[in-house]
C-alpha cells in the first residue's frame, strides 16, 4: 500500500526472524502482526500479537522463515522501520528502530511520530 517496488515495508535483523521463526513453529502461528495504536504517555504504541491467518489487507514481510504481517492503518507509521530482538541481563523483547519517530518515552514503547504531510489534492 505505502511500499516502494523492490524493497520491504520492514525489516528484521537476524536475531529477530530467528526469534519470531521460532515461535511461530512452536506454537503453530502464521506469523507475528506488528501495528500502532493510540497510547502510552508520548501518545502511540506499537501492538504485536500472533496470529493463525493472514488478513488480505495486510502487507506481509517474509524473511528467514519469519513471517510478520503489517495491520493496514499502521503501514504508513512502520515504513523503513528494523525489528530486532534484544537480550540483556534484565530482560529481553522485541525493538523497533522506526526512523517515522519524533519521541518517544524512556522504555521505548511509546511514541510520537513525525508529522506526516497533508495529501496534495
Amino acid at each position: 500500500m505505502f511500499g516502494i517496488p523492490g524493497k520491504q515495508a520492514v525489516s528484521m535483523t537476524p536475531a529477530a526472524a530467528a526469534q519470531i521463526s521460532k515461535l511461530m513453529t512452536k506454537d503453530g502461528h502464521a506469523g507475528l502482526r506488528i501495528g500502532v495504536k493510540k497510547g502510552g504517555c508520548a501518545g502511540m504504541e506499537y501492538t504485536m500479537e500472533y496470529v493463525d491467518q493472514t488478513d488480505p489487507m495486510d502487507e506481509v514481510v517474509e524473511q528467514d522463515g519469519a513471517r510478520v504481517m503489517i495491520a493496514p492503518m499502521a503501514q504508513m507509521f512502520l515504513f523503513g522501520t528494523e525489528i530486532d530482538y534484544q537480550t540483556s541481563l534484565l530482560e529481553s523483547g522485541f525493538r523497533f528502530n522506526n526512523p517515522n519517530v519524533a519521541e518517544a518515552c524512556g522504555c521505548g514503547e511509546s511514541i510520537k511520530f513525525n508529522e506526516m504531510p497533508a495529501s496534495q489534492g
